[in-house]
């Protein structure tokens, strides 16, 4: 079976669609991603529950965000994100595909507009596209001509401490999860559910021993 592209939705709770606006043309969502400006790039709505972008540092005080233009290889693309703030945190359920090689880009192979975001990889035949409502993250993921198969790493968080948390596949095309999040934010629950327009194959827990997290494994 051919698997020409892949459709994840990470879900909170309802779908509620957000109202287009002709002003939309005006945004620019690499506004303060340099610099110490602490912003994101990615898809959202306003005042929503989900901020959908990439992660490029978890590191440093300009990793607030997760995202920095100085940067150049992606690690993942994340549910939540503070916009503008002096405190890092944040950066829930991080969904990374795996391919052998890093997740390395260019700007210019960026797209970035009013609830959108799309980037083509250096190094990986795959187009990864983001949008969101106002409690649901989309991706798309369009994958190499002829592909069979999807592979993806999952995380509640890249820097956070997870005290508790586990991940289920619920049937063939969700994955379910919920955890117990410590940052600048103390004991923040989390729960979503990740469904899927294809089959998950596989799906596996990892424990990441050396770095004190887990991770999970899903082939589509």
């Amino acid at each position: 079976m051919k698997v020409n592209s892949l459709l994840i939705l990470l879900i909170c709770t309802k779908i509620l669609v957000a109202q287009s606006s002709n002003n939309q043309q005006y945004v620019n969502p690499f506004i303060g991603t340099g610099g110490h400006g602490h912003t994101f790039p990615g898809a959202t709505v306003p005042f929503s529950m989900v901020q959908l972008s990439p992660d490029t540092r978890t590191e440093g005080w300009d990793a607030c965000s997760g995202y920095h233009n100085d940067d150049s290889t992606i690690l993942g693309f994340s549910h939540t994100h503070l916009n503008g703030t002096g405190i890092a945190d944040f950066c829930d359920i991080l969904i990374t595909p795996q391919w052998g090689v890093n997740l390395a880009f260019q700007h210019k192979n960026e797209i970035t507009k009013a609830g959108y975001y799309g980037v083509k990889f250096d190094k990986m035949p795959l187009k990864v596209e983001l949008t969101t409502s106002e409690r649901v993250g989309f991706h798309k993921y369009t994958l190499p001509k002829g592909a069979k198969s999807a592979r993806f790493t999952i995380r509640f968080n890249a820097r956070n401490t997870i005290s508790q948390g586990d991940m289920q596949k619920i049937d063939a095309k969700t994955i379910s999860g919920t955890c117990i999040s410590g940052g600048w934010a103390k004991s923040r629950h989390l729960s979503f559910n990740l469904e899927s327009n294809g089959k998950i194959k596989s799906f596996t827990k990892r424990m990441m021993a050396h770095a004190n997290w887990t991770e999970y494994h899903a082939r589509f």
